[in-house]
C-alpha cells in the first residue's frame, strides 16, 4: 500500500513537470461581469457569421471544430437561438527575432592572471562577440466570452506561446486552444 502511494506521487510529479514545460501562458482579462451561475449552452459567433479568426482558413476550421468539440465534451450544449454564452475567437501573430550574444571568455582556462596571446591577436579576429539570430512567431489565441443577458464580458482569455517551426504551428495552435478552453471551463464549473 505504501509503495502504491509513492508510485502515484511520482506519476503526479512527472505529470506536473510535463504540463509545466509546454510553454503556454494563459491571461485572464476584461472581466466586466462575474460568473453568477454555471452556464450550460453556448454559440460560436465565428461559426454563425462566417468570420475567420485566423488568416489561414484551414487552421481556422480546425480551431473552430476543436473548440466546439471541447466545449460539448465538457457538457455544454451548442444553441444558436437562445445561448447562455456567446463565444468569439480570434488570433494575433507577431513575427519576431531573438538575438543571442556569445561573448568569448578572455580567460578561458587559466584564470585572470594568465594572458593568451592568440586570443587577442588582431590578425586572428577571434576576440569579437558572436551574435546568432533566431526567428519565431509570438502566437496569441484570444477567446471573448460574453453573457448576452447582461451584455457584458465574462472574460477575455488570451493563450500565448511561441512558434519556432512553421510545420508545428497547427499542432501548437490546437494545444493553445485546448488550454484556453480548459481555463474557461474551470471558471465556469467552479463558480457559484
Amino acid at each position: 500500500m505504501h509503495r502504491l502511494k509513492f508510485s502515484h506521487f511520482y506519476f503526479f510529479c512527472l505529470l506536473g513537470l510535463l504540463t509545466a514545460c509546454n510553454g503556454v501562458e494563459i491571461f485572464v482579462e476584461n472581466r466586466e461581469a462575474s460568473f453568477e451561475k454555471t452556464y450550460t449552452s453556448f454559440v460560436l459567433v465565428n461559426k454563425e457569421l462566417g468570420i475567420e479568426g485566423f488568416t489561414d482558413s484551414e487552421l481556422d476550421k480546425q480551431v473552430q471544430l476543436e473548440l466546439e468539440a471541447q466545449l460539448i465534451a465538457s457538457g455544454l450544449v451548442y444553441d444558436a437561438k437562445q445561448p447562455d454564452l456567446v463565444i468569439r475567437y480570434h488570433s494575433n501573430e507577431d513575427l519576431r527575432q531573438r538575438e543571442r550574444v556569445n561573448n568569448m571568455n578572455p580567460y578561458p582556462f587559466w584564470g585572470m592572471r594568465m594572458y593568451d596571446p592568440w586570443l587577442f591577436n588582431p590578425m586572428m579576429g577571434n576576440f569579437q562577440s558572436q551574435v546568432t539570430t533566431t526567428k519565431y512567431a509570438l502566437l496569441q489565441v484570444i477567446l471573448d466570452v460574453i453573457d448576452p443577458k447582461q451584455d457584458k464580458y465574462l472574460m477575455t482569455l488570451t493563450g500565448v506561446t511561441e512558434v519556432t517551426q512553421p510545420k508545428s504551428k497547427q499542432k501548437i495552435t490546437l494545444k493553445v486552444v485546448e488550454k484556453t478552453a480548459n481555463t474557461f471551463l474551470q471558471f465556469n464549473f467552479t463558480q457559484k
